[in-house]
């Protein structure tokens, strides 16, 4: 649906500083040892938790000391983990590419470039379930309300994840309680029907070239009533990465399905859109962890 006046908004404030602690897990193909940053909230819990899969770009935005730490992590990342940190939620933000040897991430190359090990349809579910299998061993996490949230091509890992044939879904206990999926590309999804396992909510920018909101509008037209709950708010005049911090310009050397020349998209914050997905993401969990 088109996006109509929220009366909930978040306004962007300084959060409380939530020290981010490198974990270790396997993927859930029980080879691969990934890494990630775990944001905790004051107190002994149990919390809720929240599983966060970062873009193409990668987790980071800078080297620290010739390294890529926690503070390294990209400002909208950072923000991320302090923001439902703040409101009582466990964060364990996912790195897929920099275990495999990507640490930089493939901001300027083709998707054709990639090599399979980093796919987002048959790779990047098995460590968003591996995270999940992770999270819900832990004491401080309750195991039956973990979220899963992506961005771009992290998102489309979102929507690969929570698809009925999903790779790497546990055959027993609990899955992903809801999932958030920020400006993902969904034509390829278009394919066949798509069915969602659980309560799923897509975040689109009206003006986004790069992965266009029209065919997340016609995926969740089509999946909807066939399976579990599916929406989508598009914000008029938001671009790519709408929800970061970044001033809106153009990358003309990223390449691009969407464009008709293959390369080149529009990225860049749209402060309004991206208070009220802040508060459009935060009623969306908190309704469907009562």
């Amino acid at each position: 649906m088109r996006l109509i006046a929220l009366s909930l908004l978040v306004a962007i404030t300084p959060l409380p500083s939530f020290a981010a602690e490198k974990v270790q897990f396997l993927s859930a193909d029980n080879e691969t040892k990934l890494i990630g940053y775990f944001f905790k909230p004051a107190g002994h819990g149990p919390f809720p938790a929240v599983v966060m899969l970062h873009g193409r770009a990668g987790a980071y935005s800078s080297l620290a000391n010739g390294r890529y730490t926690a503070e390294t992590l990209s400002k909208r990342h950072k923000f991320w983990g302090e923001f439902w940190s703040e409101r009582g939620y466990i964060v364990l933000m996912v790195d897929s590419f920099g275990p495999r040897g990507y640490w930089k991430g493939f901001g300027k190359h083709s998707y054709e470039d990639r090599p399979s090990e980093v796919n987002e349809q048959t790779v990047r579910p098995l460590d968003a379930y591996g995270a999940l299998a992770f999270l819900r061993k832990r004491r401080d996490v309750v195991g039956d309300r973990i979220g899963l949230q992506g961005w771009s091509n992290g998102a489309q890992a979102v929507l690969n994840t929570v698809k009925e044939d999903a790779p790497g879904r546990p055959a027993k206990g609990p899955g992903f309680r809801s999932a958030v999926a920020f400006y993902p590309g969904c034509a390829n999804l278009l394919k066949a029907p798509f069915r969602s396992t659980v309560p799923l909510l897509i975040q689109s920018g009206g003006a986004d070239d790069w992965t266009p909101a029209v065919h997340c509008e016609a995926l969740v037209e089509q999946a909807r009533g066939h399976g579990a709950t599916i929406e989508i708010d598009v914000y008029p005049g938001a671009h790519h990465a709408f929800d970061g911090f970044s001033e809106v310009r153009s990358r003309p050397k990223v390449s691009n399905a969407a464009s008709p020349t293959g390369w080149g998209a529009t990225v860049g914050a749209h402060p309004e859109a991206r208070e009220k997905a802040y508060a459009r993401t935060t009623a969306w969990v908190l309704a469907r962890d009562k």
